[in-house]
């Protein structure tokens, strides 16, 4: 049988394994999976998307990426190591997908369907599995402490009891490396397969030699048992690796956001009947009932009915917007105010808010050029360290044969990269643990690093930079009869009624007496309230029905529309006495956060999809003109942007819709605030669970003393690892020493993470 892996001659039991592997996945070649899964590509190729289980560090995403390389067939495998999900492109005449599943699984990556529905009981149990290899490993360090404790404490004075607790000392030992250390062994044995170098090679090397050395002695009744120290290890880097693992199932598919977005089911015309389908059994051409309240539920044309939509999720556009027959409306948008007869041309991934969810899930996996400075290091220090005892071992053998093996053991274990490995997911982790209990939910550690530097920040305005929501930012005349205007909206629906009523929500005007409402699309509201005839509605409504706009509400009509609020006009028996303009209000903190973000060296910019000259007055309140503050910007539009402004630096895309989703999953770090879309949330790499801009400043502050806490762990385990090293070589630190030494080091980056104030304010 072909050889999977091309790297050594395979012997007869390997290919034995291999077979059996590969008829665990005969499935993934079925032609049921086929249609479920595969996706064909214009070239000849298929693609398709797998869950993989034991993802856990950077060593995974090189390990997963080199499949094209040692496997024929595999054009392309990309790893978004956020979400475990790998993508993987290959020519079908050339290998099965059985064959790369099974390649996957040996590695120790075992693949699932990415969108199958037990995916998340995969996880759920692989989380189990994992918390029982951490307790197993805690239950082993706890008692083979305990014993080295009587053996250092003088009991093993008494030959008996010494061979009894150096016994028990051995036996809990090699479970603990055994079982909840095969982790590393396993990734080790991987990493020569794809002769590729990562972290888990030189944990494997210092824990095999210990393990063996320790053995022997324990036996031979002779020299130190390193068990106590190896035991250590193995548990803090198991417990460092859940922590991390935490951070890895924040973000959800593009298929569970297209479901989130869009109604489950739809209101189907069939012969005169309404029939509510699954939106699956919808296709185009179908008619579709929308009724006032509900999300449309596919893209299509407006046939019959006058209503307003609420566009907002999906193109940022905070003003309602009206729709006739002929218009086009889309899927994940509100019917406001009336029913909706609405003609299918597309569904699914068919629409734009499917092809959005595709730009999201297309960027997650392209991750930022974010430089993984440990696991290079580590690599290295793997080459540096057997290097150095091999020639340690050689050196001591031809001089006193007696110290070779002590003195290269020594060496493995004092200079094992234990606090390399530890630095950077301790504090990083730390540093998200702190950020959470602030409700700043931050889904990995490159966010930090890339925050650390400067760049351009560019922010979506609605929900963003004002508060996302329609309210009265003015009024001109009668206040007297605000009250009124109240009672009268609250009999509609609409979001500028809601708004007008809102407004006056302190006033108990649920009290007066309103009578013959009547509403008109589009224009406005009148009715009765407390014995006096309102008109409440646009200029051009209240004109229509022979009212006279005084020049005083002319001149503060025209002052509304300067400013870009929506002006709402008021008449009282027939005579116009006030007018009220409606707009998005900024949030409270938005300046003085955006002097701070530009004191720290980040340019700002606007990036909205509402219109150009609401834009335009905002930026002008903020400081931001231009070029830089742009409106009438499309999802797309917002995408390209953030692909022009990353040749800079580092790019920071804040926003809350749907419409931002694509956008924030390119940028460097995409910031989703307060109130955002589902979409939104998943795609981008923080959310702030509180409302405005003040909690970006706290993580930018946040990321800077995290790296420099980072910067200084590295440096203390660099020089541990060469004061140590060289000491290991000369002879002078015996294996017993190397023993309490190497988790030493550990603790020590411990504390120095943990001793950080991530947060400037004092607090941690």
């Amino acid at each position: 049988m072909e050889r999977f892996y091309r790297l050594r001659q395979a012997s007869p039991g390997e290919a034995r394994r291999a077979r059996t592997t590969e008829r665990a996945y005969a499935e993934f070649d079925d032609e049921v999976f086929r249609n479920l899964y595969y996706r064909s590509l214009a070239d000849g190729t298929q693609s398709v998307e797998f869950y993989l289980e034991g993802v856990h560090c950077a060593a995974c995403v090189w390990l997963v990426e080199k499949l094209p390389q040692v496997r024929p067939g595999v054009i392309e495998s990309r790893l978004d190591m956020r979400r475990a999900i790998v993508e993987v492109r290959w020519d079908p005449r050339a290998v099965k997908l059985s064959q790369i599943a099974a390649m996957l699984d040996s590695l120790g990556y075992p693949p699932h369907p990415a969108k199958d529905v037990k995916t998340r009981q995969i996880r759920r149990e692989e989380n189990h599995r994992f918390l029982i290899r951490v307790g197993v490993a805690a239950t082993c360090a706890g008692n083979v402490m305990i014993l080295s404790f009587a053996l250092y404490g003088g009991a093993g004075t008494e030959e008996q009891y010494s061979r009894l607790f150096r016994g028990a000392s051995m036996l809990f030992g090699m479970v603990s490396l055994v079982w909840p250390g095969s982790l590393f062994f396993r990734g080790a044995w991987a990493a020569l397969r794809t002769k590729t170098a990562h972290l888990d090679l030189p944990i494997a090397i210092g824990l095999a030699a210990g393990g063996i050395a320790g053995t022997v002695n324990a036996i031979l009744g002779r020299g130190e048992i390193y068990f106590d120290s190896l035991s250590t290890l193995v548990l803090l880097l198991l417990v460092g690796r859940w922590l991390q693992r935490r951070q890895q199932f924040w973000a959800n598919d593009a298929l569970e956001l297209l479901f989130s977005l869009t109604p489950t089911s739809a209101r189907r015309l069939e012969n005169g009947t309404v029939v509510e389908v699954p939106i699956e059994a919808v296709q185009p051409g179908d008619l579709v009932e929308v009724r006032a309240g509900d999300s449309i539920p596919a893209d299509g044309n407006v046939l019959e009915g006058e209503s307003s939509i609420d566009r907002a999720l999906l193109t940022g556009e905070s003003r309602p917007t009206g729709v006739a027959p002929g218009s086009t409306v889309n899927a994940g948008t509100v019917n406001l105010s009336a029913r909706l007869l609405v003609q299918v041309d597309a569904v699914g991934e068919a629409t734009r808010v499917g092809r959005l969810m595709r730009l999201v899930e297309q960027h997650s996996r392209n991750r930022p050029p974010i430089v993984q400075f440990a696991d290079r290091v580590a690599g290295r220090f793997v080459r540096v360290v057997l290097a150095v005892a091999s020639i340690s071992f050689f050196y001591w053998l031809w001089f006193n044969p007696t110290q070779a093996i002590d003195n290269a053991v020594s060496l493995l274990i004092v200079t094992c990269p234990c606090g390399l490995g530890l630095a950077t997911p301790l504090a990083v982790t730390i540093a998200l643990g702190r950020a959470a209990r602030r409700h700043i939910l931050v889904k990995g550690g490159e966010v930090l690093e890339a925050l650390n530097r400067q760049g351009v920040i560019l922010l979506d305005k609605t929900g963003t930079l004002t508060a996302g929501r329609i309210a009265v930012v003015s009024w001109s005349g009668d206040e007297g009869v605000r009250p009124l205007v109240s009672a009268l909206e609250r009999h509609s629906a609409h979001t500028i009624a809601q708004a007008l009523a809102d407004g006056q929500s302190q006033i108990a005007d649920s009290e007066l007496p309103v009578s013959d409402v009547v509403q008109t699309m589009g224009g406005g509201i009148a009715g009765t309230v407390a014995g006096q005839r309102l008109l409440v509605g646009s200029p051009q409504f209240v004109r229509q029905q022979g009212c006279r706009i005084p020049p005083a509400i002319e001149a503060a009509e025209r002052e509304t529309i300067a400013v870009t609020a929506t002006p709402v006009v008021v008449a009282v028996d027939g005579c116009v006495v006030a007018v009220a303009g409606l707009g998005d209000p900024l949030r409270p903190d938005t300046a003085d956060s955006l002097d701070c973000l530009r004191k720290l060296g980040w340019k700002i910019r606007i990036l909205s999809g509402d219109h150009p000259e609401v834009v335009a007055a905002i930026g002008r309140q903020l400081g931001i003109e231009g070029a830089d503050a742009l409106g009438g910007v499309s999802p797309e539009a917002k995408l390209a942007a953030v692909r022009a402004a990353a040749i800079g630096g580092p790019v920071v895309m804040v926003g809350d819709g749907v419409n931002d989703a694509a956008a924030l999953s390119a940028a460097s770090v995409g910031i989703a605030v307060h109130g955002g879309a589902e979409a939104s949330l998943a795609a981008a790499h923080v959310y702030l669970d509180r409302p405005g801009l003040a909690p970006i400043l706290e993580l930018m502050h946040a990321a800077r003393s995290t790296m420099g806490a980072i910067r200084r762990c590295f440096a203390v385990s660099i020089g541990y690892n060469l004061l140590a090293g060289t000491l290991a070589v000369m002879g002078i630190i015996r294996p017993l020493t190397a023993a309490l030494l190497m988790p030493l080091s550990s603790f020590t980056v411990f504390a120095l993470a943990y001793a950080v104030r991530t947060f400037g304010d004092g607090k941690r």
